[in-house]
């Protein structure tokens, strides 16, 4: 069973008719103790780092999230539910993530127009089975201000200004600074990849 992680925020709509349309097992919930035991998460994000941080730790879902991420189950982050996955953000002050990837989430400085909105394609950068026959070039649904810098756990890139992290990977630990569920044909390829990971699993 998959957990869709609710914390009051984060775009559960989309996200959750994504997944009942590819017929996957899960569960949106805000419970603790049923994110912690299950297979794998979801943690869709919509808003501020610290807000959403914040809101976590008063539902006592970043313990049960740090659980997941410990025992090496499939989690996959989406826009800030990616950029939690960092040491910290200095989106309105600073405020301390997951730490699972090193680096700092920083505003765009050389972007056109910020925040980052609307559609733009993926550069492919590394492999990882979650972007496993993605087409270079793809493109995907961004909506954000801040964002990651390119680091080893990078498997795709975008340019916007400047270039930064828009998809990470590593072992079963998975991120998207874009939104799958809005994103179509490559939002769906993703999705339909994270699910077979979590299969393997």
């Amino acid at each position: 069973m998959i957990a869709v992680v609710d914390f009051g925020g984060g775009n559960l709509g989309s996200l959750r008719s994504a997944l009942e349309r590819r017929g996957a097992r899960f569960r949106v919930t805000g419970e603790a103790a049923a994110v912690a035991a299950a297979d794998a998460a979801i943690l869709p994000g919509d808003g501020a780092f610290g807000t959403t941080m914040d809101a976590l730790a008063e539902r006592g879902l970043d313990r049960a999230i740090r659980t997941i991420l410990d025992a090496g189950r499939p989690f996959l982050g989406i826009c800030v539910g990616m950029q939690l996955l960092y040491e910290r953000s200095v989106e309105h002050g600073e405020h301390r993530g997951f730490g699972v990837l090193p680096g700092v989430v920083t505003r765009f400085e050389r972007a056109p127009r910020v925040p980052h909105m609307g559609w733009n394609q993926l550069e492919l950068v590394g492999e990882h089975p979650f972007v496993a026959g993605l087409t270079n070039g793809a493109y995907a649904y961004f909506l954000h201000s801040y964002h990651a810098a390119i680091g080893a756990s990078t498997v795709a890139a975008c340019e916007y200004g400047e270039r930064f992290a828009a998809i990470v990977a590593q072992d079963n630990l998975m991120g998207t600074q874009f939104h799958p569920e809005k994103s179509q044909a490559t939002g769906a390829f993703l999705i339909d990849n994270f699910l077979r990971i979590v299969a393997a699993a």
